[in-house]
């Protein structure tokens, strides 16, 4: 009954810690000034994008401590793991405030902060699961939500921060906050005990067997085939939305011809939607099932690129269609895929699994604002990175039917081999 009530608390501070993290998806609005900067320090030309490789780093480095960190959380707690990455998260936001070249703002926020970003991802999301056995689509979405909702809020501060004081003083105001909030809300947290069930609530009846080779650890994750057809569903997924979360601010600029004031809007408008999908989908998810919810989500993130092909100077209404679609199918998928995994491999050790599985992430949050950077560098234009991300998207949808056929046939298999592990 204690942490039936408790658990509300520590769900809340979950979500404040996240809203902290989640500003890195305000990186465009710190781009151009960055680039600006470092122009005038250095003497070289530099643009947002040969500054990508900083958000591209963060996003590709995430998984390392959300595995390392998942494994300490799955055994000591989450609280600890917290308070280490906050200091991991704000130190590197405070340190590229002091960036001088693009070597140094790759450690500090690339390496630096992404390393804190998977560290406290990780364990707010898969402690509050754990806590949330009865309401696990809702929780992971409005968890992943709170994620994404700092770019809503972030970018209108960080931009008038900017105005004010210049982007490295930005850096280094906004870094010592989040340190602060972090670290502070980290002890909140506390450990999901293994056998709490929420007061008044009945799990659904199970085959003992299968309930407890559910429960599944990274071994018997990766010896699963279901495994590679889930993290193959991510990458396509994410693709299209880390592409164009990344370069939001510039696409906005360069292709319907916004202003920079504009731009900061569109970023927001996208991570706003990029948030309603995460609650929307966890909820609906807990309705219809994962894998239906995600096809849904895939076949809206091909009309959302669709739009964006279609889009120029003269189409600003069907290019804010576009983004907010992409945000929305990008929010949902984030939304399920922590439920998702615990669904398929069990909540013990969805710690780890979950970081295992965000490799799949960070693959997208490598290829997807790197191809983009290329063909904008060949084409002068977005329209062929929107065809490749449209061939992700499909491709999403494809596997969602073939983890369908894989559940089937695995279920079958035990049926006639109840000793099987599945």
């Amino acid at each position: 009954m204690e942490f039936t009530k408790k658990r509300w608390i520590i769900l809340i501070a979950s979500c404040f810690i996240n809203l902290c993290i989640g500003s890195i998806y305000a990186w465009s609005v710190f781009a151009a000034p960055m680039a600006e900067y470092l122009s005038s320090v250095t003497g070289l030309h530099l643009t947002p994008g040969d500054l990508a490789i900083a958000f591209t780093i963060t996003n590709s480095v995430g998984p390392i401590t959300m595995i390392s960190g998942g494994w300490v959380n799955d055994r000591f707690g989450p609280k600890k793991v917290i308070f280490a990455g906050g200091l991991l998260f704000g130190g590197g936001m405070l340190l590229s405030g002091f960036a001088t070249s693009v070597s140094f703002l790759v450690i500090a926020y690339g390496i630096v902060l992404g390393l804190g970003t998977g560290m406290v991802y990780g364990c707010t999301i898969s402690n509050s699961i754990k806590f949330f056995p009865d309401k696990r689509g809702l929780v992971g979405g409005v968890t992943t939500a709170a994620y994404g909702l700092s770019s809503v809020i972030i970018p209108p501060i960080a931009n008038g921060l900017i105005s004010h004081s210049g982007v490295t003083a930005a850096f280094k105001i906004i870094g010592i906050a989040f340190l602060l909030i972090v670290c502070s809300a980290s002890f909140f947290i506390e450990k999901c005990p293994s056998d709490f069930v929420p007061a008044g609530w009945t799990p659904k009846a199970v085959h003992a067997g299968r309930s407890l080779k559910n429960n599944k650890n990274w071994k018997g994750m990766l010896a699963s085939p279901l495994f590679y057809v889930m993290i193959l569903l991510l990458i396509s997924g994410a693709f299209a939305g880390l592409m164009c979360t990344s370069q939001a601010s510039p696409i906005a600029q360069k292709m319907v011809g916004l202003s920079a004031a504009a731009a900061t809007t569109v970023v927001s408008v996208l991570a706003l939607f990029n948030t309603g999908g995460r609650i929307l989908a966890g909820y609906i998810s807990d309705k219809i099932g994962r894998i239906n919810t995600l096809a849904f989500a895939s076949l809206f993130s091909v009309v959302g690129l669709t739009l964006l092909y279609l889009s120029g100077e003269s189409s600003v209404a069907t290019f804010y269609i576009g983004i907010s679609v992409i945000g929305l199918s990008f929010g949902a998928l984030m939304g399920v895929f922590p439920g998702f995994t615990a669904d398929q491999f069990g909540a013990k050790n969805n710690s780890v699994n979950y970081g295992i599985m965000f490799i799949g992430f960070a693959l997208a949050g490598y290829f997807g604002p790197s191809i983009m950077r290329s063909v904008y560098s060949a084409d002068g234009s977005y329209q062929r990175a929107f065809v490749i991300a449209a061939i992700f998207g499909i491709t999403g949808f494809i596997l969602t039917f073939v983890y369908k056929w894989a559940v089937k046939y695995q279920e079958r298999a035990a049926n006639k081999n109840p000793k099987a592990i599945i």
